[in-house]
């Protein structure tokens, strides 16, 4: 039988990691500032992390829903403490995809309406429902296409009052920071603005915080810059550090009722073992603000050239946009220069460094890049 190629793959079989590093079969020392697509959160291996699951395996790995799991209630009050909505409820699931999923279910349960707005070079996941409010038609296929769902330009009041006015939306979804589109972000005055429409046509406002969440920006939840108060939050990637995780927080103003989401594997022992062990490194570390901190000096070291275009971002969320095609570019950085980077389309480098990454990790990569150019 022959494996299913997810993506392109590079010719490195990673073995070891710790902190930011990674080290490959052949034993070559990497730089990760991309964390597997921004699901490293507190850095690989953490030692507080690799202690609290195996501690949890060796006691119970798995049980369903059906019975009660105290480790879940521990990371509702976690959460609600550290990232600053301790009124919402929160739904367990297993990936950011599902949590998108259950998100839209749930404000159409809320609404009893059956459209969805979502933007232009948005991501939401690659399941059903996420898909249909992702703009990206190469992964939408005829089965996932909606005709209920109607993509507007991002920080376009206008356009999405216009739809809004119609009556039967049942929510928005907006990532907080664009991250596959390009680390597009949205305008706080125009999250102000998209919260003051929902509330006024009564449709539900979801906010994908599932790559700009968890610290990531500089804020627990890259909408928090604006101010808002989302009715409802997707989570996922960093929330466990790599262990398969995802969660909804939901507001008090919705109503949710029991049965209208399940899960079997949501909020499983193993998961929450690793959710729990996540927050209280974030809390104890201050990867909050190491992040911020980090990250702006990262966009600040990076040197004005000719080939680069833009650089953007919040915290540890960067896009470096340049005027070429990056692919020989990102190459050069893991081959050459033995450093881990993502990429948003044809012309941005991403970066999504695990949160603990150090101002001497930066001088590494700014040292290489400028080699590079």
């Amino acid at each position: 039988m022959e494996l299913f190629d997810v993506y392109s793959l590079f010719d490195v079989t990673p073995v070891k990691a710790l902190g930011c590093k990674v080290w490959d079969s052949e034993g070559t020392e990497y730089l990760d500032l991309y964390g597997g697509h921004a699901v490293i959160s507190v850095g690989h291996s953490h030692p507080y992390y690799v202690q609290a699951v195996k501690d949890q395996v060796e006691k119970i790995g798995f049980y369903s829903n059906s019975v009660q799991n105290p480790l879940q209630q521990e990371l509702a009050h976690k959460l609600g403490e550290v990232c600053g909505y301790p009124e919402y409820s929160l739904f367990l699931d297993n990936s950011g995809a599902e949590s998108n999923e259950n998100a839209l279910k749930l404000a159409s349960f809320h609404t009893g309406k059956d459209r969805v707005v979502a933007f232009r070079k948005s991501f939401h996941g690659r399941t059903s429902g996420a898909v249909a409010v992702t703009d990206n038609p190469s992964i939408v296929s005829p089965f996932n296409a909606c005709h209920k769902v109607t993509f507007v330009e991002l920080n376009d009041s206008a356009a999405v009052e216009k739809v809004l006015k119609g009556g039967d939306v049942a929510a928005v979804i907006i990532e907080g920071i664009q991250g596959c589109g390009g680390i597009n972000i949205p305008d706080p005055e125009f999250l102000q603005e998209l919260s003051s429409l929902c509330k006024k046509y009564g449709c539900c406002l979801i906010l994908d915080e599932v790559q700009s969440g968890y610290g990531r920006t500089g804020k627990f939840f890259a909408h928090q810059w604006a101010g808002i108060r989302p009715d409802i939050i997707s989570m996922g990637k960093g929330i466990a550090n790599g262990f398969p995780c995802g969660g909804v927080l939901i507001s008090p103003e919705i109503a949710a009722k029991k049965g209208m989401l399940g899960t079997t594997f949501g909020g499983n022992h193993l998961a929450m073992a690793a959710a729990n062990a996540v927050l209280d490194i974030i809390k104890a570390e201050n990867l909050v603000d190491n992040a911020l901190e980090v990250g702006e000096y990262l966009k600040n070291s990076i040197p004005s050239s000719p080939r680069i275009k833009e650089v953007r971002g919040k915290g540890l969320m960067i896009g470096i946009e340049f005027n070429e095609p990056v692919a020989e570019i990102r190459k050069k950085l893991l081959f050459e220069k033995h450093i881990f980077t993502g990429v948003s389309g044809q012309y941005m480098v991403r970066l999504l460094a695990p949160l603990c990454l150090t101002k001497a990790d930066v001088d590494v990569f700014i040292k290489a890049l400028k080699e590079i150019l």
